[in-house]
């Protein structure tokens, strides 16, 4: 039967309202979107911190940890993890974010910065710049402007990793991560920077690109990670609740899952056991054997927690995609590192 396209509409829109409001419940801010102040289109300025939602040298959202037990050691570490934020602007009539809309600014630091960005802390100094983000809506879009949205969030994720790479990097073994709309970004950076230079390839750790369907073979020189030690690769997966199949835009059947409780792509079962510990969107603890997992059709099939604060969006968990695994990633990550650093 044809849905009326009035219907179609309202559907979208409230499928889009639902997200907003599940974005700022795990910032635990306020569900009103950010202000749609005018985007310079000038490029943006890395030299100073006001761009830079984590540095090493700042007292920032990425020095946080869930429980006393875990210890930020960014003075001590031995690498670099270059972290790129999920979408936290929200307005659906502007179309990039500004870099200095305070509100913004707090939603992203105390948001993705902290529940995301802070599982590298322990390994790694956080190098997470801002950008202006395109909107929520640029994924909505097939208009020019949507694809001009994400074109000026690329350059900005470009010049700043060009600028860590000027000024900060001195040669360290390198991580990058990301989330959503940042493995978007993601994808495209170590495709331009990495797959085409054997030199940055060799001080590739791996790379965290999670939230984003990335095809197995999406890299011509970068493979995907298929054990827990394994180094310049990469790893990605969508969290689903059990029994997810696959919907429109939403298909991951071309995405390249790696299972975050045994780092392997074979589709076995990873029971609960394995789960060292995931953190609510309060990041207030952590809860060991929150989850299962297992990877089917490209996606990441978890039984629903039983804790408290782990937030679904209908039958995706992607909000969660870190906290649901926050402990697993966070020793893998220094599992790699301490592997890279052997060879």
């Amino acid at each position: 039967m044809k849905i009326p396209v009035a219907r179609t509409k309202r559907k979208t829109r409230s499928r889009a309202v639902r997200f907003q409001l599940a974005i700022a419940l795990v910032a635990g801010l306020s569900a009103c979107a950010p202000g749609t102040s005018t985007t310079s289109t000038e490029p943006l300025n890395f030299s100073g911190p006001v761009n830079w939602a984590a540095l090493p040298w700042t007292r920032d959202a990425a020095d946080e940890t869930p429980v006393p037990g875990l210890r930020d050691r960014q003075a001590e570490a031995a690498a670099d993890v270059f972290f790129i934020h999920p979408t936290t602007y929200l307005s659906m009539f502007g179309w990039n974010a500004t870099t200095d809309d305070e509100r913004l600014n707090n939603l992203t630091g105390w948001g993705p910065i902290r529940l995301q960005a802070s599982v590298f802390n322990d390994c790694c100094r956080v190098f997470a710049p801002r950008y202006r983000q395109a909107a929520l809506r640029s994924f909505m879009s097939r208009s020019q402007g949507g694809r001009n949205a994400l074109e000026m969030a690329y350059e900005d994720v470009r010049d700043a990793f060009r600028y860590y790479l000027a000024h900060f990097d001195e040669g360290r073994p390198l991580i990058i991560a990301a989330h959503s709309q940042g493995s978007f970004h993601a994808i495209r950076l170590l495709a331009e920077f990495f797959d085409k230079d054997p030199a940055l390839r060799r001080r590739l750790v791996a790379a965290y690109v999670i939230g984003w369907p990335v095809p197995c073979g999406a890299f011509a020189n970068i493979p995907p990670c298929d054990r827990a030690d394994q180094t310049g690769c990469f790893v990605s997966w969508s969290t689903y609740i059990w029994g997810a199949s696959e919907s429109g835009r939403h298909s991951n059947r071309e995405g390249c899952c790696i299972n975050p409780l045994t780092w392997r792509r074979d589709g076995d079962y990873a029971p609960r056991e394995l789960n060292l510990g995931g953190t609510p969107y309060k990041f207030d603890r952590l809860d060991p054997g929150v989850t299962d997992a297992q990877c089917v059709d490209g996606k990441l099939w978890v039984h629903k927690p039983e804790q408290s604060g782990y937030v679904p969006l209908g039958k995706s968990m992607h909000l969660m995609d870190y906290n649901l695994f926050y402990a697993n990633i966070r020793r893998n990550a220094e599992t790699r590192l301490s592997a890279f650093r052997r060879q």
